[in-house]
């Protein structure tokens, strides 16, 4: 007797969660995006070298002081260096904006 009595209830405690959790969900993908979530630099290197895309790998800003980006370039070679593992592709993207920051001129934009 009481069988169809708690089957009932079970049924009715599962519709009202289901119920809830699709507001919830609603409501989530309706809210905005926050100014905390971070967007990416998307995409491969350019043909040449931007002063944007030069502060971008070294991870300061373009109007950096010259100082500040001979230190962020030597932490990141620390982190690419060929000898170490690193790639010699993107250790010459490192160096290559190290010059684009600094205002050196190269002949040639890379070595590959």
């Amino acid at each position: 007797m009481s069988s169809p009595l708690i089957a009932g209830l079970a049924v009715a405690a599962a519709a009202l969660a289901g119920r809830y959790t699709l507001q919830a969900w609603q409501a989530f993908k309706a809210r905005p995006p926050t100014a905390t979530m971070r967007k990416f630099y998307e995409g491969g290197f350019q043909p040449k070298m931007t002063r944007r895309e030069a502060a971008l790998i070294l991870g300061v800003r373009e109007s950096t002081p010259p100082d500040k980006v001979r230190e962020a370039h030597r932490r990141v070679m620390v982190a690419n260096h060929p000898d170490a593992g690193g790639s010699h592709y993107l250790a010459s993207k490192i160096n290559e904006a190290k010059d684009v920051l600094l205002g050196k001129s190269k002949s040639s934009d890379s070595a590959f």
